[in-house]
């Protein structure tokens, strides 16, 4: 009976976003015409413009009383009027990557688990283009096919002011939590997300986030062909989960760096409050290093993955008496798929992302600050204009926990993470109500 009255929920929800297709047509007939007319500027702007040039975005209706700060690894609203952030401009202390550790130590060579390379600190914080001087780490090069001159060296009309996409997403495109994972992603996506910081359609809700800006700035600089043969890569390279969720009361005490939650111990001693606090496993390897084969722990709030499940499968909707109540939004498997695997050419799997990445879009579509050149992301704001910042925490947390297969296909859409029992000792301060992992 359970099983029947999923059934009809999930049917009721896909007949609810029919019926707003209509509605939507006339929001992306307008993106589209907006689109048409910027795009002729843009492309005349593929000049060597300096990756620090700042982007000019409308924030003024943006509603900041519901941000999920845990997302962007911040704890302050951005003050009113805060300028846009940006990565490597001229003077700023984070340009000086090298200060601080000796030049012997920035010389010796290191290696990470599984890897039969080495590489300094100095070669590992090099982020110039390498046809200035720098280079990506590649610390598995067996993983991946070929790697594109713009994935490796950068647009190569910004010259040395541009920088290598596997700067910041990682030779195989696994990316961190601060950025994204490209890695697998439906080729016609990533063309069109591309396409999207090119037109000015995408940015971030929070202005201090520095990477955004310069997704904007370096497909702006791109060519083209540069963008298809960078979308065709990172679709070509599998897909391979990084991320275990972690339900509990008590979280490692951190710092924050570099838009990462970096733990201070092992020891679960902090409340973790209405958030998820996403850590590398190994500090050393998956942060210092940036070994693309790091793993991430995503603590969540106890009983986060179960009220995911609920928004995430359906929507929200219960049974009432025999009668169907609407829910707040619509199941996810509607547009990307029943494993959450997505759908070429142009809608994103969920299922196994970093949950902060995951968070940071919905509030960013949700505020309007993320718009694209298709119908699908003003679908997107309807499904998720109601959801409060705790939702936001329990559908992350739920999608975050989905596993795949062990053959490395998408697993049975039964819509349920793989669930291991808790560790029953006591760490300090309390004990860890339950672990979900993958």
């Amino acid at each position: 009976m359970k099983q029947r009255a999923s059934v009809i929920i999930q049917g009721i929800a896909c007949l609810a976003l029919g019926a707003a297709i209509q509605r939507v047509y006339d929001t992306w007939s307008t993106a589209a015409r907006q689109t048409a007319k910027v795009a002729p500027a843009v492309k005349a702007a593929q000049t060597a413009d300096p990756v620090w040039t700042v982007a000019k975005v409308d924030r003024s209706r943006i509603n900041y009383s519901g941000q999920p700060l845990w997302a962007w690894a911040v704890t302050e609203l951005p003050e009113s009027g805060e300028p846009q952030a940006v990565q490597g401009a001229p003077g700023a202390p984070a340009n000086n990557a090298n200060a601080g550790p000796s030049e012997e130590e920035l010389n010796r060579k290191r290696t990470v688990s599984g890897s039969k390379l080495q590489f300094s600190l100095k070669e590992i914080r090099t982020v110039t283009n390498p046809n200035a001087g720098g280079q990506i780490v590649d610390w598995f090069p067996d993983d991946h096919g070929p790697i594109p001159d713009v994935v490796r060296y950068g647009p190569k009309a910004m010259g040395k002011n541009g920088r290598p996409c596997a700067t910041c997403h990682l030779a195989d495109g696994a990316g961190r939590p601060e950025n994204a994972s490209p890695a697998g992603l439906p080729e016609g996506y990533i063309l069109r997300q591309l396409q999207d910081f090119k037109n000015d359609l995408r940015h971030s809700a929070d202005p201090r986030k520095g990477n955004s800006n310069t997704m904007v700035m370096l497909a702006k600089g791109m060519s083209d062909d540069e963008m298809k043969e960078s979308a065709r890569y990172f679709a070509s390279v599998a897909w391979r989960p990084h991320v275990k969720v972690v339900e509990t009361r008590l979280v490692p005490k951190t710092k924050i760096q570099g838009e990462l939650f970096i733990p201070q111990s092992n020891k679960l001693t902090e409340p973790i409050g209405n958030r998820i606090v996403e850590t590398p496993t190994n500090t050393e390897e998956n942060n210092t290093l940036r070994s693309a084969h790091g793993t991430w722990t995503a603590y969540v709030p106890v009983g986060s993955i179960k009220k995911g499940k609920d928004l995430v499968v359906r929507g929200g909707m219960k049974i009432v008496n025999g009668q169907i109540v609407q829910g707040k939004t619509t199941a996810c498997a509607t547009c990307h798929g029943t494993d959450y695997m997505g759908i070429a050419p142009d809608v994103p799997p969920l299922a196994g992302r970093s949950p902060s990445y995951l968070a940071r879009e919905i509030f960013d579509i949700q505020q309007g600050i993320r718009n694209g050149s298709n119908s699908n992301i003003a679908l997107m704001r309807m499904v998720v204009e109601k959801l409060t910042p705790e939702d936001i925490i329990n559908i992350t947390a739920y999608l975050a926990s989905l596993p795949l297969s062990p053959s490395g296909k998408p697993a049975p859409a039964t819509g349920e993470p793989i669930t291991s029992q808790p560790n029953q000792a006591k760490p300090a301060g309390g004990p860890v109500a339950s672990l979900q992992t993958r």
